[in-house]
């Protein structure tokens, strides 16, 4: 299988997630179980099924994470010497050639992205034009709208 790309914070955010769903999250749900066996009849008790789906659900999550991070290929960008070029992990000060908006994005790994943050994925169309520019270059992305021309003005590797 091949190795996913995933930048050192988002790997750090997901074993977060999985300590905390290990940690706290399961033995509550366990607890919460024992406390709706002791209410007797287990077919009609809503409790007892509420806890064992929420069980499910996290034993789930506790999987997806486990396989996210088994299969990532953890990336720094911050040791890599990317000679001033964009690369995966690099966040990049962008300026809408058309709008004259500023606009930052990180790229990131798949599960990583959320535009609200302004992490994008490394697959997105945005992500594959700015991938080896340097500072002063043009990157044109062919968006729903159409064509967007953006001018990299700054690169850091965080």
């Amino acid at each position: 299988m091949d190795k996913t790309p995933m930048t050192a914070h988002g790997a750090a955010k997901l074993r977060a997630e999985l300590d905390e769903l290990k940690s706290v999250a399961r033995p509550r749900v366990i607890q919460a179980i024992a406390e709706a066996r002791e209410h007797g009849d287990l077919k009609e008790n809503a409790e007892y099924h509420a806890a064992r789906e929420q069980q499910s659900f996290i034993e789930g999550r506790i999987q997806e994470i486990e396989s996210k991070l088994s299969n990532a290929q953890i990336i720094d960008p911050s040791k890599l010497n990317a000679q001033g070029k964009v690369i995966f992990g690099a966040t990049v000060d962008l300026l809408d050639l058309e709008s004259d908006k500023e606009v930052t994005y990180q790229i990131v790994g798949e599960d990583e992205a959320t535009i609200k943050e302004g992490k994008i994925s490394i697959s997105s169309p945005i992500a594959r034009a700015l991938v080896g520019k340097e500072v002063d270059d043009i990157a044109e992305v062919q968006a729903p709208g159409g064509l967007r021309e953006y001018e990299i003005t700054g690169i850091r590797y965080e």
